[in-house]
């Protein structure tokens, strides 16, 4: 059976971005695909803890950026 290429789906955190600005995500039978619109050839994958981990750092303040 040949693989089936991923459903990538934007994140609601991309405000419905027209055009290249969006991140997207496709669920994959062992792990999570991501990749930014605006590079679709390039994607990285990983498991579903380590993603929720990196959003959970996120969403608590975790990354700041230097003012």
């Amino acid at each position: 059976m040949p693989d089936q290429a991923p459903l990538w789906q934007k994140s609601t955190y991309s405000g419905g971005g027209e055009g290249d600005t969006c991140v997207e995500l496709a669920a994959a039978p062992v792990c999570i695909r991501l990749r930014e619109s605006a590079a679709p050839a390039t994607s990285l994958s990983t498991a579903p803890a380590p993603l929720a981990a990196l959003l959970h750092h996120i969403k608590s303040g975790g990354l700041r950026t230097a003012r």
